[in-house]
């Protein structure tokens, strides 16, 4: 009986991976249930066993990689370092830049992004990560390390803007290169070099 369980949960686990990466390399339409079955291994029939459809599926694959966003992002964000360190190390951290964002490939979706039901957990996570970013840009503020006349919700709109579109210019030129140099720019305009020279002094 426990051994059935565990097959029964890692079929679901993996129909849910393959509908993922599905999603990421071809889109909702080009997410056939036969393309699903045939990348999970899994047998005719499955599918159904465990969700309604396709439909139910998609918004479970969506859900995990909305949720692996926000728990990669946290894991950077919440972790050591100034609020600038902080949001460099977001900025700088390893992607698979060529593929795109698994998340901003969802935007671009007009079948998700029809759906208010498929969209939310998309809407969602950036909400969170703006939010998210806001608060760091404003705890820096209080300590000095941005300028004050900064608006933490401007600042985090426009970092989660640098990195979506330095996805786009990376997959149009097929180098990462473009992506490089977006999230450098955009460092340079919120290095807080008055902070540094102060450091330098002492």
């Amino acid at each position: 009986m426990y051994s059935e369980g565990m097959s029964a949960s890692d079929t679901s686990d993996r129909l849910i991976e393959s509908t993922r990466e599905l999603l990421w390399e071809r889109g909702y339409v080009g997410t056939s249930p036969r393309a699903i079955l045939e990348r999970a291994g899994a047998g005719q029939g499955s599918m159904y066993h465990h969700f309604k459809g396709k439909p139910d599926l998609a918004l479970a694959a969506i859900r995990r990689t909305a949720e692996e966003m926000r728990a990669t992002a946290a894991g950077v964000l919440d972790g050591p370092g100034t609020p600038y360190e902080r949001i460099e190390a977001y900025l700088r951290r390893e992607r698979d830049v060529l593929r795109g964002c698994p998340v901003g490939r969802l935007t671009m979706d007009p079948d998700v992004i029809a759906s208010d039901e498929l969209r939310a957990p998309v809407d969602e996570t950036l909400d969170w990560l703006r939010e998210r970013l806001a608060g760091i840009v404003e705890e820096g503020k209080e300590q000095g390390q941005f300028a004050p006349g900064l608006d933490g919700e401007s600042i985090a709109a426009t970092i989660v803007a640098t990195v979506q579109g330095g996805y786009v210019l990376a997959r149009a030129s097929g180098s990462p290169a473009a992506f490089d140099v977006g999230v450098r720019g955009l460092l340079c305009l919120l290095a807080p070099h008055q902070a540094n020279q102060e450091h330098q002094e002492h």
